[in-house]
């Protein structure tokens, strides 16, 4: 008797022991899917924001790589006075056509930038010309007879120099294109399929103009370029 009553104490004691380990190791699986469940919108969240976040970066630095492609001056008269003319991108009509000789101006000056050029006299000054077929005419040379200059004609024009002013334009175009005052003065209620032009077509005519300015680069320094060498060309 004493010995069926040990052995069922012993079993009522297993018995709850396990009753009692089922919750215990059941409630942290909850509590971790719980944990997990409430974790992860916060988690996809910051996924999103880090892409966003990385596509935003590249935006930025594509954007930067094509300003390098274009005059200084022209560059900063555009992001100077397109605030001005286009009032933060609320136009009316006037303001319109305004903006529209304004990036019409801006683009002649990049393409006719494409053929200026710099050249470094014997004084170690630095002046600066524009390319024709024969040579450079340099306008701001204080001896007209040209002495003291090197060689004008290796600065000659040449077919490169066409293929660099249309690409000036281009990337001119697509610069402006991705202004937000500029597109919302020209389109300020964009349609869907509209807006998914003005984002690809700029990106897209920006690289291809910066993939031929890396094959066909330009040799030229001239007005709004940096100066880089002696002014020799071989």
């Amino acid at each position: 008797i004493i010995l069926s009553f040990v052995n069922e104490k012993k079993k009522r004691m297993s018995s709850s022991f396990l009753t009692q380990r089922i919750p215990i190791s059941s409630q942290p699986n909850g509590a971790e899917q719980e944990q997990s469940e409430s974790e992860s919108p916060p988690t996809q969240l910051k996924r999103q924001y880090s892409r966003s976040q990385h596509a935003v970066s590249q935006t930025m630095t594509s954007a930067a790589n094509l300003a390098n492609l274009l005059p200084t001056g022209t560059l900063l008269a555009f992001q100077l006075l397109m605030p001005v003319f286009t009032s933060n991108g609320s136009c009316d009509y006037p303001t319109r056509v305004l903006t529209a000789i304004l990036l019409t101006l801006l683009s002649i000056s990049c393409f006719l930038s494409s053929f200026t050029d710099s050249v470094k006299a014997e004084d170690g000054n630095v002046y600066y010309g524009f390319a024709t077929r024969k040579g450079m005419w340099v306008f701001d040379y204080p001896d007209p007879s040209g002495l003291g200059l090197p060689d004008l004609s290796k600065y000659r024009l040449r077919f490169i120099d066409w293929i660099h002013a249309v690409l000036s334009v281009l990337v001119f175009g697509a610069v402006a294109l991705r202004d937000k005052n500029a597109v919302t003065c020209f389109y300020p209620a964009p349609e869907q399929g509209t807006k998914k032009i003005l984002d690809i077509v700029p990106m897209g005519v920006g690289v291809i103009c910066g993939m031929l300015f890396m094959v066909f680069p330009a040799r030229r320094h001239g007005v709004g370029y940096p100066v880089t060498g002696d002014g020799r060309r071989s």
